[in-house]
């Protein structure tokens, strides 16, 4: 059951993230927005490892661990880069319903990559993020 709280508590934090972002992008470059935002969560995570004691937690990673960390490091500053400049030009009830379907994206990828059973529910659910998603953009 933590998982679902940490995971309601990641949903709140992002929605935090994105009104305070379209506050804090007016006016400023987008990618500058999106250094500032970085660098900030990178001395949050730093923070954490340190509060942890976890720096032990670096040697264990193979070089495929690390191959896709970084490759998901990429995808996350692109993902970032994106998204503030959508921000800056767009409506946050605009932007926002788009950006999450990446939750389609991902079950689609979950269900090719890994393998994972496409349940009527979980395709159900995915077929109504992409009506809601449409309804809310058009």
């Amino acid at each position: 059951m933590m998982w679902a709280l940490l995971a309601l508590g990641s949903a709140v934090f992002a929605a935090l993230t994105t009104i305070l972002a379209k506050i804090g992008v007016e006016g400023v470059n987008s990618h500058v927005a999106t250094a500032i935002r970085t660098a900030v969560a990178l001395v949050m995570a730093f923070g954490m490892v340190s509060l942890t004691g976890n720096w032990d937690g670096f040697g264990g990673i193979s070089r495929k661990g690390w191959l896709f960390l970084i490759l998901s490091g990429l995808a996350t500053g692109a993902s970032w880069l994106c998204y503030y400049k959508a921000l800056q030009l767009g409506d946050v009830s605009k932007v926002v319903p788009i950006d999450k379907l990446s939750v389609v994206i991902t079950l689609l990828l979950a269900f090719i990559l890994f393998h994972e059973t496409a349940t009527l529910k979980v395709v159900g659910g995915a077929v109504l993020i992409t009506i809601g998603t449409l309804l809310m953009v058009l």
